[in-house]
C-alpha cells in the first residue's frame, strides 16, 4: 500500500529533515512540500492526500487552523517544538505528535501507526463495540464513551447517554477498543482521549470527574500524547 503525503513546515531546515526521512520509507509517496499552510490549503482542495506532516506555529494560518479548515481530514502527524498543543491535537484526532528534534526511529514509528490505521480502515472501520450486561448484549458507540471505571467485579462504562455496567474485565475491553481513542491510565480507569479537558498533577479532568494517572501507565500515556515527563 502506498501512502500519498505532503509536508507543511515553515522552517527550511526542519522541512528538509522531514523530507529526507520521508524519502527513506518505501511506502510513503511525497506529492508536495509547503512552507506556507495557506498554500497547502489551496493544494488540498484539488489534491487529496492520505497523510500530512504538519507544523503548528506558522505565519498566516497555524497548523491547528489548517486542520480545522479541512472538510475531509487525512491522517495527521504533528511535527513541532511545542508540547502545549498536544491535547488540542488529539481532540482533532491526529495520528501522532512528534516533538522536535525527533530521531528517524521515532518518525518511522509514527508512520507505521498511520500505515496500520489506513490498512485496517480499508478492511473494516468499526465505530462501536459490544459489551455484555446482566440481561443483554449492548452496542456502545466509541464516540459516546467518556471513561470506564472499575468497581469491585464490575466495569462502569460512562457515556454521553448514560452508564453501562458490565462484568467484562479491563483486559477484555482493551482488546475491543482502539488504544489511541480509549486508553488505560490506572488499574481502575480507562479514558476517552478526545474527552480529556485538562491534566494537572497526574489527574485527568473529564467533565466533573478527576481520574488519576498511575505510575504503571503514565509513561505510555504521556508518550501517546507527545508529552515528555509528567504534569
Amino acid at each position: 500500500m502506498q501512502i500519498d503525503c505532503i509536508i507543511v513546515e515553515d522552517e527550511p531546515i526542519a522541512l528538509e529533515r522531514v523530507r529526507s526521512f520521508v524519502l527513506k520509507i518505501p511506502y510513503l509517496n511525497l506529492t508536495a512540500a509547503f512552507n506556507s499552510s495557506i498554500d497547502a490549503v489551496g493544494f488540498l482542495k484539488t489534491n487529496p492526500v492520505d497523510l500530512i506532516f504538519l507544523d503548528i506555529e506558522m505565519d498566516g494560518l497555524s497548523g491547528i487552523q489548517l486542520l480545522e479548515s479541512l472538510g475531509r481530514t487525512p491522517q495527521i502527524i504533528i511535527t513541532t517544538a511545542y508540547e502545549k498543543y498536544a491535547l488540542k491535537g488529539y481532540e482533532l484526532k491526529i495520528a501522532d505528535y512528534l516533538l522536535k528534534p525527533f530521531p528517524f526511529d521515532r518518525f518511522l514509528k509514527a508512520t507505521e501507526k498511520v500505515y496500520d490505521a489506513l490498512n485496517t480502515s480499508k478492511i473494516t472501520t468499526k465505530d462501536y463495540f459490544f459489551v455484555k450486561t446482566e440481561y443483554r448484549i449492548e452496542k456502545v458507540f466509541i464516540k459516546d464513551v467518556l471513561l470506564i471505571e472499575g468497581m469491585s467485579d464490575y466495569r462502569y462504562i460512562k457515556t454521553e447517554k448514560g452508564n453501562i455496567m458490565t462484568l467484562q474485565t479491563f483486559g477484555e475491553l482493551e482488546n475491543l477498543l482502539p488504544k489511541d481513542k480509549i486508553c488505560r491510565v490506572h488499574k481502575s480507569y480507562m479514558v476517552a482521549v478526545d474527552k480529556i479537558e485538562s491534566i494537572e498533577r497526574n489527574r485527568i479532568k473529564i467533565k466533573d470527574t478527576l481520574i488519576p494517572v498511575s505510575e504503571t501507565y503514565k509513561t505510555d500515556f504521556y508518550s501517546m500524547l507527545g508529552i515528555r515527563g509528567q504534569i
